[in-house]
């Protein structure tokens, strides 16, 4: 794990979880798999403390556990499932696009909580979306509920492995830790329960009355109250499906840019018609006929099934191979790419690096030395037209960053730089592992500067939020319009200006971040995709 890696890691746990759970995950991260007792010395925490944080990072899929044969039981962080945090925002509004606003809620909310079960993420999303319903109305449980049966049919959310249920006899004593499973079968299983009832709204009283009496509550209804069906039945967000969401929307834009509309259309149908049925870390779909294919366009696309068979030779023709054929039956079967091609994609992020940072000629170099493969110094200076001097220093350039490298071919032996021939050439993993350490980089500076820039106007945010309190209080009073720009004008006119410019700082940067963030994916599509290419 490199430095980047940890620092960015650090900084996500800081700001989702706190300090506490920060230094727990951070020692992990630095150590790799701990016992409870060594962690516990590491950090300078109470037993107490270090206990909850990692039932946190547990709660959220952020550690793992695994009992060791001696006995004891050793947590392990999963760097990878720490760097999904950047990707929320992203997740979320994937769901809101597909499923409107109670896919996003029960996205959103799933998230946050590490997994709930379906009851009561149901009841939570209800309650949210009645909120901002106007007065009289409210969201019935059976909507939202619809909405969740169908992200579970579609594989975006899934359920959490459960202790599963073996008679264990008196005598034998319990596990150390529990041993987790599901069956496949079971994954994407709903619960039939018939949820009635309607969302509530919060008034200003609820929440302090609940959490004070939450506990007495709980308590005296102990014994009585009426367990959910779905008990112990937990759900999560499937974040490799969302990654195969992500993977087939730029196929399908790259195949748009490349050909045309209808090429793209036809990709998107078979990609919706197996998405599934194919694994995650597929390499291709499940084969498809042409005429199930033909069958399943939309209907705006008027096409015959003999111009759909020229575009799917077409697309089956092309090099980058989006889509392959494999067979003659049903006439003819075809499969479609699921993992990036390890040629353009992250090329594009390549070019822009280049073209940012060394300039149009460096970018000029690159290109041809991506189409040519190898070239001496000569050639490259040849078919750039660039001066020799200038093409050299620019070559050295990028041989230090390592965007390009150097391969020698001896003439003879003894390797005498007189009879040896340098090409240059680009090894595009190891120039996008680089490109993805900067990204990493850039993202951690970038949460570094929004948390400098909100310690620098605490004391004006804090303001801000007092006034904003009091006016929703005044407002629920039924306060007069006199009174409500009153409590408004404690804000001065410059104090006012300050947080709009902070605001507009503080959006720029979490754009950034969602914009770095694609382009790790891209990276890290391209990256996985020559590890597990055959």
């Amino acid at each position: 794990m490199t430095q980047a890696e940890l620092r960015l890691c650090s900084l996500l746990l800081q700001e989702h979880f706190g300090e506490i759970v920060e230094k727990v995950g951070n020692s992990l991260l630095r150590t790799g798999p701990r016992p409870l007792r060594l962690l516990v010395g590491d950090t300078g925490l109470l037993p107490d403390q270090v206990k909850k944080a990692l039932c946190v990072l547990i709660q959220h899929n952020l550690v793992r556990y695994e009992v060791q044969p001696r006995g004891s039981v050793e947590y392990e962080a999963r760097s990878e499932r720490i760097l999904r945090i950047l990707r929320y925002p992203r997740y979320i509004y994937t769901a809101k696009t597909l499923y409107g606003d109670p896919g996003e809620l029960l996205v959103e909310e799933l998230l946050l909580h590490g997994h709930l079960s379906m009851s009561c993420a149901v009841a939570r999303v209800a309650d949210r979306l009645t909120e901002t319903m106007e007065d009289g109305k409210t969201m019935d449980y059976s909507e939202v509920s619809g909405t969740f049966v169908r992200l579970a049919d579609t594989h975006f959310i899934q359920r959490c492995p459960m202790v599963p249920e073996n008679p264990r006899s008196a005598e034998a004593l319990p596990p150390p830790a529990p041993a987790l499973a599901i069956a496949d079968r079971d994954m994407y299983v709903v619960p039939r329960l018939s949820l009635v009832g309607k969302g509530k709204r919060r008034h200003l009283g609820d929440e302090e009355e609940e959490g004070e009496h939450k506990a007495k509550r709980q308590k005296q209804e102990g014994g009585s109250s009426e367990t959910p069906l779905d008990d112990g039945i937990y759900w999560q967000v499937n974040l490799e499906r969302f990654h195969q969401h992500f993977r087939d929307q730029a196929l399908v834009s790259a195949v748009a840019s490349r050909m045309d509309q209808t090429s793209s259309e036809v990709v998107r149908t078979m990609l919706r018609m197996s998405e599934v049925t194919t694994a995650s870390g597929a390499s291709h779909t499940q084969p498809l006929s042409s005429n199930e294919i033909f069958r399943s366009l939309p209907a705006g696309y008027n096409i015959g099934k003999q111009v759909l068979d020229q575009y799917l030779a077409l697309l089956a023709d092309d090099p980058l191979e989006f889509v392959g054929k494999s067979g003659d039956s049903g006439g003819g079967t075809y499969t479609v790419t699921s993992r990036a091609p390890p040629g353009p994609f992250p090329r594009p992020p390549l070019k822009l690096l280049l073209l940012l940072r060394f300039g149009s000629r460096c970018a000029r170099i690159f290109r041809l030395l991506l189409r040519k493969k190898h070239l001496e110094q000569k050639q490259v200076e040849d078919f750039a037209m660039i001066p020799a001097k200038e093409a050299k220093d620019m070559l050295y350039r990028m041989l230090s960053e390592n965007l390009v490298s150097l391969q020698e071919i001896p003439k003879t032996p003894d390797h005498a730089p007189s009879r040896t021939f340098y090409l240059y050439t680009v090894n595009v993993a190891a120039a996008a592992r680089m490109l993805l350490h900067r990204c990493y980089k850039s993202v951690a500076n970038l949460m570094e500067r929004r948390q400098h820039e909100m310690r620098e106007n605490k004391r004006l945010l804090e303001k801000s939020q007092r006034v904003e309190a009091i006016l929703a209080s005044m407002q629920a009073t039924g306060a007069e319009a006199a009174q409500l720009r009153e409590v408004e004008e404690m804000i001065t006119g410059p104090e006012r200006q300050q947080l709009e410019t902070l605001k507009r700082n503080v959006n720029k940067i979490d754009a950034s971040e969602n914009q770095v963030d694609e382009t790790i994916f891209v990276l890290e599509s391209f990256i996985e995709s020559t590890v597990k290419r055959p």
